[in-house]
């Protein structure tokens, strides 16, 4: 805390100010106090939070630009900001920060250094490549951009020779030719709000009575979203730069809210199903997370079983039915057995070894929905699942892409009994990955 003035006084008359409804006239307030003054880590906190408040966005961005390159916490409280918008169940104001947030970490000012905690590997560079040639023939990117391509190609072919499996840091005196836009929001398409993101054709009432009187809790919807909705959707999903996730196997890439997955045609996603679900989603289980997943053109079958760490979760797909090679596969296979609550999200969502003997033990039985474009399942995200077997066709417009949102907490999930036992009485384990919790 600063010594020659009282930065506690001025938070407290800042915050004194929010409540009577001046939230321009605190941050102004703020802000004269820290340039008076040493600088003060928790009055500009303070003061970020109020220039938001005041939707003085492009004033926040470089204040936390500055406590990123100055606080050895890195910015740890931000994921608090966000989960406290969506728990609110503001939507445009949890878009706001979630894009701020990738644009911290992301963007055109983060240095390579930051982006080279994740490593090069061929997919992922096959996928850059073929996003930029994609952006250059809509007109996005320019012919300058030729020559980057060139570069990630060069170090693609270089990566082949080592194994399809081969991984490389960004920092590599080899791989330096890319570093400038390797992992970077090239570009984030606009995709704003439409007249209506949910589509008519399916009825909400009917998902919530099979969803409630059906036990494990299973239901999928088709016509999910409404042509314009989909669409855009899917435009947003192949022209935003911002597929970070390279952790996955057999080249899959994820891309999460915090990370840039976000817009605020997703977000009115999201609000219209807690309001069209009242008794599924409603008031009672919040936004968690979302995030998309790029793959193909092969997967084979289970990869990853595993659950995650919300009560419902809602899956859906936007590639067009003609990328999929096989009418019958392509799609996702849940099983009737749940996570007990004593396991720990690292056990849950991937120990394989865990996962596997203990569905053979329960007698698991599986339902498998087979791919369609705009088709949602809805279940509850405590049941163990995978994706099915996936058979593309190449191209980049082909990557089957689904995306995922997910409500409230496991522990808390009411709709249906516990059917792999009562787990531990009083345990609420680490539900979050250290992904989800990452300081930006």
């Amino acid at each position: 805390m600063g010594t020659s003035w009282n930065a506690g006084s001025a938070v407290a008359r800042a915050r004194a100010t929010v409540i009577a409804g001046r939230a321009e006239e605190a941050a102004r307030l703020l802000s004269n106090a820290l340039q008076a003054g040493p600088e003060d880590w928790a009055a500009r906190r303070e003061l970020a939070l109020l220039l938001a408040a005041s939707e003085r966005w492009d004033e926040v961005l470089p204040l936390l630009r500055d406590d990123m390159r100055t606080r050895a916490d890195d910015l740890a409280w931000a994921p608090d900001v966000l989960n406290a918008a969506l728990e609110h169940g503001d939507f445009p104001l949890a878009e706001r920060w979630a894009s701020l947030f990738a644009q911290l970490r992301w963007g055109a000012s983060s240095s390579p250094a930051e982006r080279s905690t994740i490593a090069l590997s061929v997919p992922k560079l096959q996928h850059d490549i073929h996003q930029m040639q994609y952006l250059q023939r809509l007109g996005v990117l320019g012919t300058e951009y030729s020559r980057v391509v060139d570069a990630y190609q060069a170090v693609r072919d270089r990566l082949v020779a080592k194994g399809p499996e081969a991984r490389e840091p960004l920092d590599s005196d080899a791989n330096r030719c890319i570093a400038a836009t390797y992992n970077r929001l090239l570009h984030v398409r606009h995709t704003p709000r439409v007249a209506r993101a949910l589509s008519h054709r399916w009825d909400p009432a009917t998902v919530e009575e099979q969803y409630l009187a059906n036990a494990p809790g299973v239901v999928y919807v088709d016509d999910f979203l409404t042509e314009e909705a989909l669409s855009e959707l899917y435009r947003f999903c192949l022209e935003s730069t911002v597929w970070f996730g390279n952790r996955y196997a057999h080249g899959r890439l994820g891309a999460l809210m915090q990370d840039g997955f976000v817009c605020p045609l997703l977000m009115q996603i999201a609000q219209e199903l807690r309001d069209a679900l009242p008794r599924l989603i409603g008031d009672r289980y919040p936004l968690r997370q979302m995030w998309g997943f790029k793959c193909g053109p092969h997967v084979p079958a289970d990869v990853t079983t595993h659950a995650d760490f919300a009560a419902v979760n809602v899956n859906f797909w936007v590639t067009p039915d003609d990328a999929n090679a096989d009418e019958h596969s392509g799609g996702l296979v849940v099983h009737d057995i749940d996570a007990p609550l004593s396991w720990g999200f690292d056990t849950y969502n991937g120990c394989q070894d865990v996962i596997r003997p203990f569905l053979q033990r329960r007698r698991a039985r599986s339902m498998t929905i087979p791919y369609r474009q705009n088709r949602a399942v809805i279940f509850n995200s405590d049941l163990f699942h995978a994706s099915d077997a996936i058979c593309f066709r190449p191209g980049y417009e082909n990557l089957r892409i689904n995306v995922t949102m997910l409500y409230g907490d496991r522990e808390e999930e009411i709709h249906h009994p516990r059917l792999s036992g009562p787990g531990t009485a009083g345990v609420r384990p680490a539900w979050r990955s250290a992904a989800f919790t990452r300081r930006v």
